[in-house]
């Protein structure tokens, strides 16, 4: 196994996304844990519906992970550190 699998060993799940596939372009934060994402339409969701969303293809270049319990949505691993959600800007939810 080499370096670069392993990020992907950390994804439970990898939807395919559509072809209409929306892009996350910002991340909802409370007290500096993500609690939500901002689709590039401008609609933001919480975690849960925003994992149900990938699971059917609704979100392209995510993958879901797990810890403790909740599914949460992780980047997938390529070579370019601009895409991953952790240096997306952060919004606040209204």
């Amino acid at each position: 196994m080499n370096d670069k699998s392993l990020p992907m060993n950390a994804l439970n799940e990898i939807p395919t996304p559509n072809a209409d596939a929306q892009q996350i372009t910002a991340l909802v934060k409370d007290g500096g844990h993500v609690t939500g994402y901002q689709l590039d339409d401008g609609n933001i969701l919480d975690k849960p519906d925003a994992v149900e969303l990938a699971k059917q293809g609704g979100i392209a270049g995510v993958g879901i992970s797990n810890r403790n319990g909740n599914e949460y949505l992780k980047s997938l691993p390529d070579d370019s550190e601009g895409n991953n959600l952790s240096n997306l800007p952060s919004v606040t939810q209204e």
